[in-house]
């Protein structure tokens, strides 16, 4: 008696979800840099490289929105009422990963 057990794996890190990690990010980052570029003096206190930090946080934070993004798929691609609550909630949690990151990004720093 022969048993074929053929087990696929599926990886959690597909190129979809990079690239709509990616998006993300990328859309994190013109907000942030056309702030970050509007300061005109920065304060002494904050260091000379206080600039990094909003630069890495809010993009992390669009990227994670992205991550949402991707795995709000299987409702998206069912359409109807579906389709148009997902891309809602999609909508809504990234503006919230965004105002969030800005918030821990700027912490400190424009934010004080």
């Amino acid at each position: 008696m022969t048993s074929d057990h053929h087990s696929s794996t599926h990886s959690f890190f597909t190129p979809s979800l990079l690239k709509r990690m990616l998006i993300g990010a990328g859309i994190a980052l013109v907000p942030i840099s056309l702030l970050l570029i509007s300061v005109e003096a920065a304060n002494p206190a904050w260091g000379p490289y206080w600039m990094i930090r909003p630069l890495i946080v809010v993009p992390m934070a669009g990227a994670a929105g992205g991550a949402f993004f991707h795995l709000m798929s299987p409702f998206r691609f069912q359409g109807g009422w579906k389709k148009i609550t997902a891309v809602f909630i999609c909508f809504i949690v990234f503006i919230f990963c965004l105002w969030i990151g800005t918030v821990l990004g700027l912490d400190g720093t424009l934010w004080d």
